[in-house]
This record gives structure tokens, sequence and C-alpha cells, in this order.
């Protein structure tokens, strides 16, 4: 797909992989709709964006919330009257053993990390169905297809996301709705920080990782994801 004068949501837009694939998108000449909890740094973005040419839409989103996620759609409806590409981007870490780990902690990774993503595609499709098709991506990670101690229950949401994905593709063929899963692997942004449960656990993993794979900028993961929406794979990886 072309991205010039598309309508693309970005979850997770204020910071990291969002906020590099955002400014891609924008400079691409897409019509880049922001979503993010952190309503300052998203108000921030639509502005530099704006300054620079690009027409930009932000919606405070917290995307655990049902109601919060269908307000991003009819707001983007509202502003621009289509939905071109949905990228599934607002995802949180979590490090824990499988003995030790907090399960209130995995309980709020998986609001976010798979219902947010549900809830978004829920929905945009009927709006992508009434539109004759349109492009979801959804963020995975590389952890996704490993067993890395500390990082099973991380890997687990992102697991449950792959198949939500997998599934999701099979049945909007008919719609002319293209699902796209995407895995970044360590990627240098403040995901680890933000991150859940032993955060020194997760540090170490983050090093581990670091030590024995490449450590990619999010604009890499971007211009990735730039990539994936032009030429539309089932699954973008990054040493593709």
């Amino acid at each position: 797909m072309d991205v010039k004068d598309k309508v693309a949501i970005v979850t997770g837009a204020s910071a990291g992989i969002g906020l590099a694939t955002a400014h891609r998108l924008a400079a691409a000449g897409a019509k880049v709709v922001l979503a993010a909890r952190s309503t300052d740094k998203l108000l921030a973005l639509a502005a530099d964006l704006q300054a620079k040419g690009s027409e930009a839409l932000a919606v405070p989103t917290d995307m655990r919330d049902p109601e919060a996620v269908v307000r991003l759609i009819e707001e983007t409806f509202k502003r621009f009257g289509r939905v071109d590409i949905l990228i599934n981007n607002a995802g949180q870490g979590m490090a824990g053993l499988a003995a030790t780990a907090d399960m209130s902690d995995y309980l709020k990774l998986i609001e976010l990390n798979v219902m947010g993503v549900v809830f978004a595609m829920q929905a945009v499709i009927p709006r992508m169905r009434q539109a004759g098709g349109g492009l979801i991506l959804n963020i995975s990670s590389m952890v996704s297809k490993m067993h890395i101690p500390g990082l099973s229950f991380y890997a687990a949401t992102k697991t449950a996301l792959n198949m939500i994905s997998e599934t999701a593709r099979v049945e909007l063929e008919k719609d002319n709705i293209r699902v796209i899963t995407v895995y970044p692997r360590t990627t240098a942004t403040d995901f680890g920080k933000n991150s859940l449960g032993d955060l020194q656990l997760r540090q170490r993993q983050r090093s581990a990782a670091a030590a024995s794979h490449p450590v990619d900028s999010a604009d890499y993961v971007a211009g990735k994801i730039m990539h994936a929406i032009a030429t539309e794979p089932t699954e973008q990886f990054m040493q593709d």
C-alpha cells in the first residue's frame, strides 16, 4: 500500500517504535492519528508533525478501555472519514519467573497487550468492511518465538497476539482486510524501564539479549513497518 494520503492510526505513538513510525508515516504523506495515554507527549507530537506540514490528530486513549478505543475510531472518522491502516503498537513488558511472578501484573499485561489489540480490531473492522478493505499491523515480538527465562509471561501475551493475528488474517481475507504481524527484536527504547514485574530481572535479560542479538533503533523498526505496509507480507521480521 502506498501511504500517501492514507489515514493511519498508530497506538502507543508517544514514544519508541510508535513515535518513530508516526514520523515515518507523516514524512511519507499519510494522515496520522496518534493514540497513547501520555496526553502531553501526544499533543506535542501532533503539533510537531503539523508544523512540518503533515495532517495529524492526537486522540489520548487508554487502549485497555474499550469505550476509549471506540472513541478513538469515532474521532478518526469524524476528522478523516475513514481508516486505511491500524498499527497496534501499544504494549508493555513484564519480567517474572513462573514460580514467583505477580499475577496481578500479568492480568494488567493481558489487558493491554492482548485485549487492547482486540478492542481496536473489533472497533475498526466494521468500518474497514464498509470501505472495502484495510490494513492491520499488530506488533508482536521475537520473544514469542523464544524461551527466555524471566520473560515467559510477556512472551505469552505476544504468542496469543500471534494466534489472533494469524486467525483474523484468514477470517478477514474475504473482506480485503489484510493482517500483518511484525516481530521486533531488542530495540533501543524505554520499553524495559516501563515494564512490570521484576525490573532487575528484566534488565539482566535485556542485557543478555543485547549481547547475543542485534539491538535495533526505533527508527530501524519503523522502517521495517513501512516496508510491511508497502509490500504486505503476512509476517515482517527485522532481518527480512
